[in-house]
């Protein structure tokens, strides 16, 4: 049996917690009498829909041991599934990019399950971000077709043909979100029509709100139907932006990603990227992803913005999980998969299970 001190379960807050696992799935929750147990708060294994890369792995040129070095870093943060994230690239890149991810997410053992991979470009919208002009194109149906592995796939709505595109891409099950995006609020809600269910980094990369054209924003924050997902490594998003937005959505249209990149690998170099002022940047200052870690990133809702810690648990697992389709996890209940992270009393990592199995320490 796994005790803690504390739990974070889908009513809230438990008091002392004893949980037994059976064939690597929940079977019981037991409420325990004060006394000996860890000092730890137990909360379902955090889920990030959006790793371009963490240090120097960089998940578009993963092979081989690197997979073993990004399992090893998403454990140390609590993560226990996610998507590998590719950015704008010319066509002909994806295949082997995704028969690698594919390579990896059939691997055997306790490890961050891949839950297929994050396509955010190349068919993007107006606001391009750190991803280069020339690697942006339109919707391209066919090529899309073609690919394996995909599970979720960024679109600029506003794009020429990307409404076709989201209506195909729902109709094969892959998670669609609209992004980078400067779509009048009627687009958005077009796209949500169709199928889209995410908002991909609210306030980055996305027009902005103002008095007589609310935007994209707009539409996102007041559509109850398109979770939005927030990097909240307090430089993309601004303390008070992140508690407006957490305050207009409902509980389970909230969405934890890093959007982490291996700001320190040879392509990173190449590109001029460099730290600065807490987030990697190009040469020109535009922030180029994170160096966010998800336990930060719930750190941060919990001590700077003031969210309840069983809010930020589901921002960052239950509502990722609910997303993806996935029932089985993001959730501490019987019958859940025991994908588990202990959090200590300063809510850093202690300890992480995965389908039961302690792999730190």
């Amino acid at each position: 049996m796994i005790r803690a001190a504390s739990a974070v379960l889908p009513g809230g807050h438990q008091g002392p917690t004893g949980i037994e696992i059976v064939g690597g799935q929940i079977a019981a929750l037991r409420p325990l009498a004060d006394g000996d147990v860890p000092d730890w708060t137990l909360v379902p294994g955090f889920v990030d829909l959006q790793v371009n890369g963490i240090d120097a792995m960089d998940v578009a040129r993963a092979d081989g041991d690197d997979w073993a070095g990004l399992d090893h870093a998403l454990v140390g943060q609590g993560v226990t599934a996610w998507c590998p994230t590719l950015g704008s690239a010319p066509l002909d890149r994806y295949p082997a990019a995704l028969a690698r991810i594919a390579g990896a997410a059939a691997r055997d053992g306790a490890r961050p399950a891949i839950l297929g991979a994050h396509l955010e470009g190349p068919f993007l919208g107006d606001r391009r971000g750190a991803h280069p002009d020339h690697d942006v194109v339109a919707p391209d149906p066919e090529w899309v077709a073609g690919l394996e592995g995909v599970g979720l796939m960024t679109v600029g709505p506003e794009a020429p043909g990307a409404l076709d595109l989201i209506r195909g891409l729902v109709a094969r099950g892959i998670v669609v979100a609209v992004g980078h995006t400067a779509a009048e609020p009627e687009v958005v809600t077009a796209a949500v029509d169709l199928g889209a269910s995410l908002f991909t980094h609210l306030f980055n990369a996305s027009g902005p709100v103002g008095a007589r054209s609310p935007g994209p924003v707009g539409a996102a924050l007041t559509d109850d139907r398109l979770a939005v997902s927030l990097i909240a490594d307090l430089v993309h998003v601004d303390a008070l932006s992140l508690d407006l937005a957490i305050r207009a959505k409902p509980t389970d249209r909230v969405v934890l990603v890093t959007d982490a990149v291996a700001w320190q690998s040879p392509w990173a170099q190449t590109e001029g990227i460099t730290m600065i002022d807490g987030a990697p940047r190009l040469p020109d200052g535009t922030i180029a992803g994170s160096a966010l870690t998800m336990d930060q990133a719930v750190r941060n809702l919990v001590q700077v913005v003031g969210v309840d810690l069983a809010d930020a648990v589901r921002f960052a697992s239950t509502n990722p999980a609910r997303l993806m389709g996935c029932d089985d996890r993001g959730v501490l209940a019987v019958g859940a998969r025991a994908d588990m992270v202990a959090l200590d009393q300063d809510l850093q990592v202690a300890q992480v299970w995965i389908a039961g199995k302690a792999l730190l320490g």
